[in-house]
């Protein structure tokens, strides 16, 4: 909130990964072993009001940083997204979509009192009602088998390979982010993550030759962002990263798009 002002730049797309509000000292499971669910302070819940102010502040920040034609896309559960949505449709934006996104390999239930909860949600909406917004349709039917993509995406959560250098709390996966990169923004497109944790979006932005701008505040994180930058800066690691991502019908489908996209940016210019 302190940074967002001083940047000199307004932005094509946002992604945001804010804090769910869920650490509440209880426990879950993962990979096998009974974990606490606390991530942190900055995940601490502290009541509705703190939570609706909190989004409602960093929401308009990153407004102000958004070109007019730009879309924001935020992450959540029911813990945060209704309180998101709300202050979304209070400040002005256009709600899009919904996208749930369904992981394949979800951990089970510890309490045995719910059902197994095995989605996330993502709200994508633009700036503004009534200026449009970009949205690459004929490439996501193209890389769903011709048809039209909908808004339950079955992906799967982080693997080993991206905690190479270190793994965030609630790291997301690259699939996921450069799915939502290639939907809404065209080459060398300025992406902002203002809760960049180890800089997911920034690795999947430049992966498809896109820029990227994040704000974090933890310092143990920027070091894992840098770490992953340094990584994929190797054309053979990012030739590979590439080739892993979940959603593609075969491993070197991303890599012809990105060279067909090059080839017409070329033409364009």
């Amino acid at each position: 909130m302190k940074l967002l002002p001083q940047l000199d730049r307004k932005f094509d797309m946002v992604f945001a990964d804010p804090p769910y509000f869920l650490s509440n000292d209880g426990l879950s499971i993962q990979s096998g072993q009974i974990v606490s669910v606390n991530k942190g302070r900055w995940d601490k819940f502290c009541g509705i009001d703190h939570m609706n102010e909190f989004n409602r502040t960093w929401l308009s920040l990153v407004r102000e940083k958004m070109n007019e034609n730009a879309t924001i896309w935020i992450s959540g559960t029911v813990h945060n997204i209704f309180s998101v949505g709300q202050r979304l449709t209070e400040l002005g934006f256009k709600i899009l979509n919904i996208i749930t996104w369904e992981k394949t390999n979800p951990p089970p239930n510890f309490s045995c009192r719910y059902f197994t909860h095995s989605t996330e949600q993502v709200i994508w909406a633009r700036k503004n009602e009534k200026i449009p917004h970009c949205f690459n349709y004929e490439l996501v039917k193209k890389i769903n088998g011709n048809k039209q993509m909908k808004d339950v995406w079955k992906l799967p959560a982080i693997a080993p390979w991206e905690k190479s250098c270190g793994k965030h709390p609630t790291q997301k996966p690259l699939s996921l982010l450069t799915r939502l990169i290639l939907a809404s923004t065209k080459p060398n497109a300025w992406i902002l993550d203002p809760f960049a944790g180890s800089s997911t979006t920034g690795v999947a932005a430049n992966l498809i030759n896109r820029q990227f701008i994040g704000i974090e505040q933890e310092d143990s994180y920027l070091e894992i962002s840098k770490s992953r930058k340094l990584e994929i800066e190797n054309l053979q690691t990012a030739v590979d990263y590439r080739q892993k991502l979940a959603g593609f019908s075969h491993k070197k489908e991303l890599e012809q798009y990105l060279l067909e996209e090059l080839n017409s940016n070329s033409d364009i210019q």
